[in-house]
């Protein structure tokens, strides 16, 4: 059966969590879901990983079409999500709509927006026309700039208010989901049950209703200082496969992320 953002609102009613993984072409996403992740996220970390650039800014809006049409092509039941890259999302929301349906018309079904509040009327309007968004708050790597570099969000008891509004505005706009990136676990917390939709977490502590990785960093294939939230699934495992099914067993069991790979 396909996976659907009705699927994964069910799923979050029944307190069932959800296995999230960055892919970005058809083999691995006919892995990915095979061995039971629930959703693909063609992400712009793809200008890390795959172009070997220092951040994502340099990701373009055909690049992400180019890879979202290719892992659409391997996948068959996972839920397929894409991001907006830098420069995509942040003129107009008339402007995003239009980047956004180029992503819909390569195979994505939801899109992935960085931004708080300021992006609140955008995801508005997207919604209001029949694109599902998924906001994306704490680190976001666009910004990485103006943060000065990849830096623990909503420490400080302003920034963590910040956060929570942000968050509360965000679902009041129309998002389907929620990711939490960089989030200290107890705020993390606070947000998701604050809300009435699914967050997903990557580096915001296991209270979250699913959690996402780069597949790379997931199989140990990360370069340089290695991040406290990546935990290296190939390590206990014989094969890629059986990695990733027990990333996903960990996710589904509420047993990653641990206090280690937590802040």
């Amino acid at each position: 059966m396909k996976i659907t953002i009705s699927t994964l609102r069910k799923m979050y009613e029944n307190n069932e969590k959800f296995a999230v993984l960055t892919c970005y072409d058809a083999l691995f996403s006919s892995i990915l879901e095979n061995c039971g992740v629930d959703v693909l996220l063609v992400g712009d970390s793809l200008g890390n990983v795959i172009q070997g650039e220092k951040t994502t800014l340099s990701v373009t809006l055909d690049d992400m079409v180019y890879h979202t049409r290719c892992v659409a092509r391997g996948a068959e039941k996972a839920l397929i999500m894409a991001d907006m890259p830098f420069g995509t999302s942040q003129l107009s929301p008339q402007h995003t709509f239009e980047n956004a349906g180029k992503l819909l018309a390569a195979g994505a079904q939801i899109v992935k927006i960085e931004g708080g509040r300021i992006m609140a009327e955008t995801v508005d309007f997207l919604t209001q026309r029949g694109i599902p968004v998924c906001a994306h708050i704490g680190l976001t790597p666009q910004s990485v700039h103006q943060f000065g570099g990849y830096k623990l969000q909503g420490h400080s008891e302003a920034t963590a208010r910040q956060l929570i509004d942000d968050a509360r505005i965000l679902e009041e706009s129309g998002a389907a989901l929620l990711l939490m990136e960089l989030v200290p676990a107890t705020l993390a917390k606070q947000i998701t049950e604050a809300l009435h939709i699914p967050t997903i977490g990557i580096g915001a502590g296991r209270a979250c209703s699913a959690q996402v990785l780069v597949l790379h960093d997931m199989l140990g294939l990360y370069q340089g200082k290695k991040i406290r939230f990546i935990k290296d699934f190939m390590e206990n495992s014989c094969s890629i496969q059986e990695a990733i099914r027990n990333y996903v067993e960990a996710v589904k069991n509420n047993q990653f992320p641990d206090s280690e790979h937590e802040y």
